[in-house]
């Protein structure tokens, strides 16, 4: 029904129903951004050409090991702050780059004060240690007292920033820590999915910028900072990528007289110290895996802001919206004008791996991420509509001259062109055929059929291998149609030379050809006069060239 009512324009009917939903998507509903995520992970996963991690950042692992080694002389975690304040002094002597502390301090230890004023100590006495601090859900910003400015790091956007607001953050309760300035937003936030993709640089607050750790540290080592307020990370591989030591290992070792280890492990290394302990819960899904310890987010983090390879992904949204509707309307133009199934699934298919393929490239050999999954998931939907529409209706579409005669009145005046191919002289595979006979199609002014006998068969029905047959129909008497179709034979082998000579070695003589006209009648005996028709055509060919 769709067929004989539409006809091809469906293909463009489709392509204006695709075009609405495109057009709403990119101005308000991003859900094709969005696509970003999925292939963005895939990509992550299975790309090929992946940056090394930096040699330079160690993480001082608190993992299982560690907690278990320890716990019969500082009990269960968390250990005395002495504990940390010892070993921040002993890693000092080794002249490391930075000490990072990728541990939340949320409130003083009671119940062992000297310990807390050990480690404070031991803060005084650095000139190197930063320490993180946790911004709260704004919502309890009217209950704190603590505004952006008091807070070390923080500096205003513009002159616009709200001097009077407060924000709700967790600071260290170290007075050392606050003195020394060097403190780091400790947030990372997932996307929707709960996956963590991307990296705060800078919370924006009332008018005011709340440093990352990543970000302080750029300041303090003098890397370039991006003035993005969110960067897409470039992962270094899978979890434990980056070098990793053991706590107990190493606070063990700066115990010894005899030290085993090496005594310049951390000159000049960024030391991150955190925890990979599962009872401990620092784990977030990543691209690369289901529990990625925090401390290697941070760590990944500052390698990219070190080395600028972090991520850019330019949202692009009116490029993405012209590319989406031109592989919408090329598919369209292509099913309408009906330049054939092959074609259209050869170039379809290879523009769709051409997309993906630039896709996969950027985010191997350069630093910018370009999401194309949203124009070729679009395009590949309107493709399958449009092909499954094409399959089924390919009958009732075609131009078939048996089925206009038998739904036509009256008497019907039939031209049959019979065309054989030569294959002594030339190869003549199946797809030049194909290319021969599109062409012939598409040439002249009045509805034919153009159909190729070809080769699969045996036998006696061998013998009309690499033949092509071209029909036409007019009313009987009607003189002005009647010369049209033969103005129409004079161009269809007019095209048919010029086809020979573009695909075959040797075109001359390279096809015969035969023209045979009579009166078929219409209606139910249409079939019946048609095979009389051919049978005629063929007794009269034989007959002239004998």
């Amino acid at each position: 029904m769709l067929a004989q009512r539409w006809k091809n324009n469906f293909y463009l009917y489709l392509a204006v129903l695709f075009t609405l939903p495109v057009l709403a998507d990119v101005l308000y509903l991003h859900v094709a951004a969005n696509m970003r995520q999925t292939t963005f992970d895939m990509m992550m996963r299975y790309r090929i050409n992946v940056a090394k991690s930096d040699p330079d950042i160690v993480i001082v692992d608190i993992n299982e090991a560690s907690l278990a080694a320890m716990a019969s002389d500082y009990g269960r975690w968390p250990w005395p702050r002495q504990v940390l304040g010892e070993f921040l002094e002993q890693i000092e002597k080794q002249k490391p780059r930075a000490v990072v502390f990728d541990i939340l301090f949320s409130d003083a230890d009671v119940y062992n004060p000297n310990s807390d004023a050990y480690f404070d100590a031991a803060i005084a006495s650095s000139n190197n240690t930063f320490f993180p601090f946790l911004r709260l859900d704004s919502d309890n910003d009217s209950l704190s007292q603590i505004k952006p400015a008091m807070i070390p790091g923080v500096k205003a956007l513009s002159g616009d920033a709200d001097k009077e607001a407060t924000v709700a953050v967790v600071l260290p309760p170290f007075a050392a820590a606050i003195s020394g300035g060097r403190l780091g937003l400790h947030n990372i936030y997932p996307d929707a999915d709960g996956v963590v993709r991307k990296y705060q640089i800078y919370s924006d607050d009332y008018g005011w910028k709340l440093p990352s750790m990543s970000a302080r540290m750029a300041e303090f080592n003098d890397w370039p900072v991006t003035q993005e307020q969110s960067v897409l990370l470039n992962w270094r591989g899978p979890p434990f990528t980056y070098h990793y030591v053991s706590f107990s290992d190493v606070f063990a070792d700066f115990g010894r007289k005899i030290k085993t280890r090496s005594p310049a492990e951390f000159t000049n290394k960024i030391v991150i110290i955190g925890s990979t302990a599962s009872s401990l819960f620092d784990g977030k899904p990543t691209p690369l895996s289901k529990i990625h310890p925090g401390v290697e987010i941070l760590a990944t983090a500052m390698d990219n802001i070190k080395h600028g390879d972090y991520l850019r992904f330019p949202e692009g949204r009116l490029p993405i919206l012209l590319l989406t509707l031109a592989i919408i309307w090329l598919a369209a133009i292509g099913f309408y004008r009906n330049v054939g199934r092959d074609k259209i699934d050869l170039v379809f298919g290879f523009s769709q791996f051409i997309l993906i393929g630039i896709s996969f490239a950027t985010i191997n050999f350069t630093n910018t991420y370009i999401n194309l999954t949203g124009p070729v998931t679009v395009g590949l939907l309107y493709f399958t509509i449009a092909r499954l529409y094409s399959a089924a209706t390919s009958k009732t579409l075609e131009q078939n001259m048996i089925r206009l005669s038998a739904e036509s009145n009256g008497d019907l005046y039939a031209t049959l062109l019979l065309i054989r191919l030569d294959t002594s002289k030339n190869i003549v595979p199946v797809a030049m055929l194909e290319k021969i006979r599109t062409a012939l199609d598409k040439c002249g002014k009045v509805a034919k059929s153009v159909d190729i006998l070809k080769g699969s068969q045996r036998g006696l029905w061998d013998l009309f291998e690499k033949t092509i047959a071209v029909s036409w129909v007019a009313k009987a008497g009607n003189q002005a149609d009647e010369e049209q179709v033969k103005q129409d034979v004079e161009t269809v082998l007019a095209t048919l030379q010029a086809q020979l000579r573009k695909h075959l070695a040797q075109p001359d003589n390279a096809a015969e050809w035969f023209v045979h006209q009579g009166v078929v009648t219409s209606g139910k005996g249409a079939r019946a006069g048609w095979r009389k028709m051919f049978a005629r055509g063929l007794l009269l060919w034989e007959d002239q060239k004998g």
